[in-house]
């Protein structure tokens, strides 16, 4: 359920981001309020240990290009088909990464369940007609976009587990993570585009930065105790409450696709609830 909360923030959040002018801008102004909100755990939570800390500072540098990444396929492609793409196919690589790297193996009904989960997030990019087959370089932004999902997956997961303080790494990873792509977008883009759209978008930043930390956490605490490949295709249903979104707010149609997809990803959520591996 906590995942599952966390999947309906990251959703949010990344609305925001659709829809509030620069994208690398209000991405970086969002990571900054959440870094500043989350702040105080520097000092409640006891550090992450020593030798996690190179994790962290890699697990912060691909977050970063996940940013770029994330943007560019949104300048290219439409949020209802590049965002299935970029989320529904990285627990699979995850699941990939998480058994190569720490060899972590899933059951078959888990594995089931994921790959439910997977059909059901990418049946999404049928919804709204075949546009995207004609934009390559969408395609290839979402793919990279997924790839540094599972990347960063992978990378938290084996720093979580090995850094003594869960929150700890969560309260470091969500202020590092902050500060550098607050940095990083005021080099691109200039301190008077930072201003601007500061001035434009704070309250929305900071509904933003509050989602996307507080989805972090979660999804940190749940990486320390829960196998990486279910926990990211779990969070992957984001793409469902995406979907919702759209409906609602961009007042996007509700296609036959999106109540496939439901269905789909409620079964795959069933079968991995009731696993007894």
């Amino acid at each position: 359920m906590l995942v599952l909360l966390a999947a309906a923030m990251h959703a949010g959040w990344n609305t925001i981001v659709k829809m509030r002018g620069d994208r690398l801008v209000v991405m970086g102004l969002i990571a900054a309020a959440g870094g500043i909100i989350f702040l105080p755990g520097l000092f409640l939570f006891a550090a992450p240990a020593p030798q996690v800390w190179p994790i962290l500072a890699l697990s912060i540098a691909i977050r970063c290009l996940y940013s770029f990444f994330l943007c560019y396929a949104y300048d290219h492609g439409d949020l209802g088909q590049v965002y299935p793409i970029a989320r529904g196919t990285a627990p699979l690589l995850v699941a990939i990464g998480a058994f190569v790297i720490v060899r972590e193996s899933l059951s078959l009904a888990a594995f089931l369940g994921i790959m439910c989960l997977v059909a059901g997030v990418l049946s999404l990019i049928f919804d709204r007609g075949t546009r995207l087959k004609e934009n390559k370089h969408a395609v290839i932004y979402a793919l990279l976009t997924a790839l540094c999902i599972a990347a960063y997956t992978v990378v938290d997961g084996i720093g979580v587990r090995n850094s003594g303080s869960v929150m700890g790494f969560a309260a470091w990873l969500t202020v590092g993570d902050g500060i550098f792509l607050f940095l990083v977008a005021a080099v691109v883009r200039g301190r008077e585009a930072i201003v601007r759209v500061a001035r434009e978008n704070y309250t929305a930043c900071l509904a933003g930065g509050l989602m996307q930390a507080g989805a972090y956490w979660i999804i940190i605490v749940a990486l320390s105790v829960a196998p990486m490949a279910m926990v990211s295709a779990l969070r992957e249903t984001s793409v469902l409450f995406a979907a919702v979104l759209s409906t609602l707010i961009l007042k996007e149609g509700m296609g036959v696709w999106r109540f496939i997809s439901a269905s789909l990803i409620t079964f795959g959520m069933v079968v991995m609830r009731y696993d007894k591996s």
